[in-house]
């Protein structure tokens, strides 16, 4: 996913990247390493031991950026927003934070935000009924190297719910809303990580490495991970596969996810998909 993120910015010629690291973050390094094959030239901001926040990454990683307005992208999202469009319409406002939004179509799942009839956003409301008729943060914006220079360095602080609201507070308009009708994919839960691969599969299912699946067995719409097999005459739908499983001949699962675990009968751990 990170890659694909990447490869997404360099198409569309942001080609100087900063990518904050703090869990796991060999994983991250290992498949992007400096992303000169991506045509992108790639940094770190290692946020450790401390995870920062919104904000609180952006501000340690200011140094390294090194411009005044820089692109902040989500690494958990996916979206086809228009790049040059946000970056021109920041450009052409007094804002210092510009935000990509698109209607907040399942507001009982996602916070919203409140934008007035000139583009200004005002507020930020909770999930729920409070969000009904909001806007979605599809994890895109604009930002000035000023909105985030006073924040301690190494302290966690949040944008939304945090920063931005107080400088909505202090200077109305200056956070802006670029509000479109994109498509975005997330991986916030289970299921949502299982569309957003269907999404982006081009066979609707997606092998890992040392992937095994007997001729037998019938496997669709689903996401195997590393070192899977499946036996014969198994059947695999609509699930989500970890590594390391085992799945037995003549067994069957859907709408699933499927865990390997030494401690559990049979080696492996079911959960429902929607968990």
């Amino acid at each position: 996913m990170i890659r694909r993120i990447v490869k997404w910015l360099a198409a569309h010629d942001i080609d100087d990247i900063v990518l904050n690291l703090h869990h796991r973050p060999e994983t991250l390094t290992a498949v992007l390493g400096d992303a000169s094959d991506l045509g992108a030239r790639l940094r770190y901001s290692w946020e450790q031991p401390r995870v920062l926040g919104s904000a609180g990454g952006p501000r340690q990683a200011l140094s390294i950026v090194g411009a005044d307005t820089f692109f902040v992208i989500n690494g958990d999202t996916l979206t086809d927003v228009d790049l040059s469009a946000i970056a021109a319409a920041h450009a052409e406002s007094d804002a210092l934070v510009t935000l990509a939004l698109v209607p907040n179509r399942e507001f009982h799942r996602y916070g919203g935000v409140r934008v007035d009839e000139a583009g200004r956003v005002t507020g930020f409301a909770r999930r729920g009924p409070e969000s009904d008729g909001t806007w979605h943060f599809v994890g895109v914006q604009v930002a000035h190297a000023s909105v985030f220079e006073p924040l301690p360095l190494g302290q966690a602080a949040r944008t939304i719910g945090g920063v931005y609201d107080d400088l909505i507070r202090a200077r109305p308009g200056s956070v802006r809303a670029f509000c479109r009708d994109a498509a975005f994919w997330d991986v916030g839960t289970p299921a949502d990580y299982w569309r957003t691969c269907q999404a982006f599969s081009a066979s609707g299912v997606d092998l890992g490495r040392r992937t095994k699946i007997d001729d037998s067995a019938r496997v669709t719409r689903s996401v195997l991970w590393d070192d899977v097999e499946v036996g014969p005459d198994a059947i695999v739908d609509r699930c989500i596969v970890a590594d390391g499983v085992r799945v037995a001949a003549g067994a069957s699962y859907r709408e699933s996810i499927l865990l390997s675990s030494d401690e559990q009968a049979g080696g492996m751990v079911v959960l429902p998909l929607d968990t």
